[in-house]
C-alpha cells in the first residue's frame, strides 16, 4: 500500500464485506467508532493508515492459511487420494474463542475464520478438484465422540469427528 493513496471508499466497503463483517466489527478491530467506518466507506474521511494496514495484514493472514492449508491438502491428496474433505468451523464466537485460541490474535472474530475456511473450501474446488465440506463444531457431540474413542482435545481430533459428519 502506498503511502499516498491508500484505499479507497469502495475499497474499504468490499474489503470489510469479502470478510463478513458488520460495520461494528470492522470499528472493534480497527479500534474506532462504527460512525467512522460509515464515513470511510461513504467517502466522507478516509481511513486512518493503522486502520487500512491493520485490515489488509488481516487479509493477508487469511490468504497465507488459504495458501498453507491448500498446500497441505494437496500434499496429502498425493498419498491419499481421496476427494473429500471436512473442515472445521465455529458457529459462535464463544467456541471459536474455546477451540481455537492460538488464532487469536491473528483473527480475533470467528467470522474471519471462517472466511478463510470458506476461501480454501473454494481454492480446493478450483485448484485440486477436492470437495471440502464446512462442518459446524457442535460441542456437545464432539465431546461425545472424544470419550467414545478417548481421544483428547486437539486440532486432529476435531478433524476426525468433522470426517464423521459427512
Amino acid at each position: 500500500m502506498s503511502k499516498e493513496s491508500g484505499l479507497n471508499a469502495i475499497e474499504m466497503l468490499c474489503l470489510r464485506q469479502s470478510f463478513g463483517l458488520s460495520i461494528e466489527q470492522v470499528a472493534l478491530i480497527t479500534k474506532t467508532t462504527a460512525e467512522a467506518v460509515t464515513a470511510w466507506e461513504a467517502g466522507e474521511t478516509s481511513a486512518p493508515v493503522p486502520a487500512q494496514k491493520k485490515l489488509l495484514e488481516i487479509d493477508d493472514i487469511i490468504e497465507m492459511q488459504v495458501l498453507n492449508t491448500t498446500d497441505g491438502i494437496e500434499e496429502l491428496f498425493k498419498k491419499e487420494p481421496k476427494r473429500r474433505l471436512a473442515f472445521v468451523v465455529y458457529p459462535t464466537q464463544a467456541l471459536y474463542n474455546q477451540y481455537n485460541p492460538e488464532f487469536l490474535s491473528s483473527l480475533p472474530l470467528t467470522e474471519l475464520y471462517n472466511t478463510a475456511a470458506w476461501r480454501i473450501k473454494k481454492e480446493c474446488k478450483l485448484v485440486l478438484e477436492v470437495d471440502v465440506s464446512l462442518i459446524a463444531l457442535d460441542a456437545e457431540a464432539y465431546k461425545a465422540y472424544r470419550a467414545d474413542n478417548g481421544m483428547s482435545e486437539s486440532r486432529e481430533s476435531r478433524a476426525k469427528w468433522a470426517a464423521t459428519q459427512l
